[in-house]
């Protein structure tokens, strides 16, 4: 079953599985999603990792060569333009992994603000990205070949039948996983071997529907959803990813009178107490009735069996874990009780 996600085709699920059995698969034994939708993009030059640390909101000099950093484009007014990956190569060259929506306008801004001598090279159509997420993962590149001895968040570059592939241990479930980067023709075949690798220890290939319920569970942002040029990090929970002693990076200013004036709203965790599944853009109200907020996703969690959310909630409600608050679900009014995500147990580390 496909669906169109940020300007392409893509699985929600696959034949003889379903959303449950490719998430409980991921859980339980390993998964295999084609996220080949996910941009590419290469900054190269003199001094590319500090321009590239002068522009996104992480700090590259807390990672060496070799390491992968989550990090936040921003808009100078604090929004959130898009949340990536940056591969640090060398001091020279960073990849960069964007969400595929948004790759146009990262790349853009980047070339816009490049001093001469850097480069910034859109590569989205130029590799793959297969994610191998689950307890067995390690087992399934073992298998066909790959490296799989690495730190959560390092990379290395590998041999795969003659062609090479980009090998990080990074992944959207929380569970351990890796994120492999072959080049675009080669990606099919890795698919297949992965495929056949992952069925021997039961496991399957997961659709957008899985990486829904999965990355939700974990509490993670889904730009669009928890991030997005009206949410900042610190409202979006990704105040972390904000290298906060450095003295440039796009959104700066704007960041640090927020954090000193404390977010209006802050992100927060519903889960149901009774029947029913809270989606996206329903209103949150407190036990008296008043609008606190409204949920920014939500759905069924196969591993808890019920309805959970993420919310952006105001901070003058005063609303902490623990507490009863009811989601208004086309008009029924289904008690939630609020929690910090995640809302399982992470094995990502």
């Amino acid at each position: 079953m496909f669906a169109p996600f940020g300007g392409w085709e893509m699985p929600l699920q696959y034949s003889g599985g379903g959303v449950v059995a490719e998430h409980t698969a991921v859980r339980e034994s390993v998964g295999v999603f084609d996220v080949s939708h996910l941009g590419k993009a290469t900054v190269a030059g003199p001094g590319a990792a500090a321009f590239v640390n002068s522009c996104l909101s992480n700090d590259l000099n807390r990672i060496s060569a070799g390491k992968a950093q989550y990090t936040l484009c921003c808009t100078e007014e604090g929004g959130v333009v898009d949340d990536l990956i940056a591969y640090l190569v060398d001091e020279d060259r960073v990849f960069l992994v964007p969400n595929a929506a948004n790759t146009t306008e990262v790349v853009r801004r980047l070339r816009a603000a490049a001093p001469a001598g850097i480069s910034v090279t859109d590569q989205h159509e130029e590799f793959g990205v297969l994610a191998v997420q689950g307890p067995q993962s390690a087992a399934v590149l073992d298998a066909i070949g790959l490296p799989a001895e690495l730190d959560y968040m390092a990379f290395t570059d590998a041999r795969w039948r003659d062609t090479e592939v980009r090998v990080c241990r990074t992944g959207y479930t929380g569970e351990h996983g890796y994120e492999l980067l072959p080049r675009w023709d080669d990606a099919p075949a890795l698919w297949e071997a992965l495929l056949a690798a992952a069925a021997e220890f039961g496991g399957r290939a997961g659709g957008l529907g899985a990486r829904d319920t999965l990355r939700t569970e974990m509490g993670y942002a889904l730009h669009g959803h928890e991030l997005s040029t009206e949410i900042s990090p610190l409202q979006g929970s990704a105040g972390w990813a904000v290298g906060w002693k450095k003295e440039a990076f796009w959104g700066r200013d704007a960041l640090l009178a927020e954090k000193q004036a404390g977010a209006t709203r802050k992100l927060r965790g519903l889960r149901a107490l009774g029947r029913g599944v809270p989606r996206a853009e329903m209103v949150v109200r407190d036990t008296a009735g008043t609008e606190i907020g409204r949920t920014t996703s939500g759905g069924f969690s196969p591993t808890l069996k019920t309805g959970i959310a993420l919310a952006l909630l105001d901070t003058s409600a005063e609303v902490k874990p623990g507490a009863e608050v009811v989601v208004d679900v086309r008009g029924r009014a289904l008690a939630c009780e609020v929690v910090a995500p995640p809302f399982v147990e992470s094995h990502v580390r």
